[in-house]
């Protein structure tokens, strides 16, 4: 029997990084930068004003109080996006608004609430310092620095940063293509009539859910009945546009276990069927078809999303680059008494209060209990040596928040 952390390292070896490719910004966020970035240009790109007020000679207003301003002409009107080149007359003002470029000559703004708002002349009723309301050029950005590391995770921020240095994309490591196909013959769509002996699909739903909460990309999602031309029909259609493909069903030990069938149950076509030393989720399925890597989940619900938290999410947060792949690990006390089957690793629902560091079990730890997993915040994990832990113990619990 294989431990998880065995099974942990073949899927992680498997799941490789795609080549960076150059995307529009549009399509970047969430994704890691391939390469640093260099501001091409400097921000702002010229001087302009902080304020909207008058632009002027800094020692034309040294004199200005509230009882005797000093009056000036208003020589020209400058609204932001204006693109021709002014100078600015010694004994003169330009009503400026904010972002606009500076004329040649100002030194300072002063703000329109120092002012009484003229149009052909204003009375200006505070001196304004040289370099005062001004954003000089540079003074965010200069030409040729380095603004963002290769490895960072593209974030609102950052877009808005490329964006206003004028790239129209960026080098990123593309996300994971990801097959998801649900087996057996007794599911159907939600919204169908349901017969008897049948049940509602729901592992190609969550399980696509999952891979894109992770940040990867879902090619398609497909059900298959327990008919092996069916399935490989789905996998020889779809197989060739994934990274990943990912199997829920048919890996257990019985019969119409219609992915053992088509590999082979001896794994005789490049996946390998395996017993993982943990509960939920102990059979497992890991290869490749047509040199794509397959990950064969078990079939009942909280089986395959916790073997998808276990083993596949943090392989494929981390063939794309992004921070942090593994979910966050703490500490918590156990409020109640549980057990745990010896000889396998569990990982128990539980709700984790942050407030006071306690965690409790959370339902029953049969593998078709989805609806306790859907409330928890978070997993248990018990180690496989250990069969009871008693109320009030140290326990370690993965963040599902």
């Amino acid at each position: 029997m294989r431990s998880v952390a065995e099974h942990q390292q073949v899927i992680a070896e498997m799941i490789r990084p795609r080549k960076p490719v150059q995307i529009p910004l549009a399509q970047t966020l969430g994704l890691v930068l391939a390469e640093d970035i260099v501001a091409p240009l400097s921000l702002p790109v010229f001087d302009n004003s902080a304020m909207d007020g008058y632009a002027v000679l800094a020692e034309d207003t040294a004199a200005a109080t509230p009882e005797q301003p000093i009056v000036l002409p208003v020589a020209e009107d400058i609204p932001a996006g204006r693109t021709d080149q002014l100078t600015l007359q010694p004994g003169t003002a330009h009503r400026i608004m904010t972002g606009a470029p500076m004329p040649a000559g100002a030194t300072a703004v002063v703000p329109v609430e120092a002012t009484d708002g003229g149009m052909t002349e204003v009375q200006i009723r505070e001196p304004a310092a040289a370099g005062k309301h001004v954003r000089p050029t540079g003074g965010d950005v200069t030409a040729g620095t380095t603004v963002l590391r290769a490895g960072a995770a593209v974030t609102p921020a950052s877009l808005g940063l490329v964006a206003a240095l004028g790239l129209p994309d960026l080098p990123v490591i593309p996300r994971q293509r990801v097959l998801v196909i649900s087996t057996g013959t007794e599911l159907v769509t939600s919204g169908t009539p349901l017969q008897p002996g049948q049940i509602y699909e729901s592992n190609a739903v969550m399980l696509a859910a999952a891979v894109r909460e992770a940040g990867a990309e879902v090619v398609a999602t497909a059900t298959a009945g327990d008919d092996v031309g069916e399935f490989t029909a789905i996998l020889d259609r779809y197989a060739g546009q994934a990274d990943l493909i990912i199997t829920s069903g048919g890996v257990s030990a019985g019969a119409y276990e219609v992915v053992k069938d088509a590999f082979g149950r001896d794994g005789d076509q490049g996946v390998q069927f395996v017993k993982v030393a943990m509960q939920p989720g102990m059979p497992q399925g890991v290869g490749r078809v047509g040199g794509t890597p397959i990950v064969t989940l078990p079939g009942n619900p909280v089986s395959a999303l916790v073997s998808f938290e276990v083993f596949i999410r943090p392989a494929l947060r981390a063939a794309m680059g992004l921070p942090d792949p593994h979910r966050p690990h703490h500490s918590a006390v156990l409020t109640e008494a549980v057990t745990s089957p010896r000889g396998k690793r569990q990982f128990r629902r539980a709700v984790l209060d942050p407030a006071t560091n306690q965690v409790s079990s959370y339902g029953p730890p049969a593998s078709h209990h989805l609806r306790w997993l859907a409330s928890a915040n978070g997993l248990l994990d018990i180690p496989e040596d250990v069969v009871g832990v008693p109320a009030g113990t140290e326990v370690q619990v993965w963040d599902l928040r």
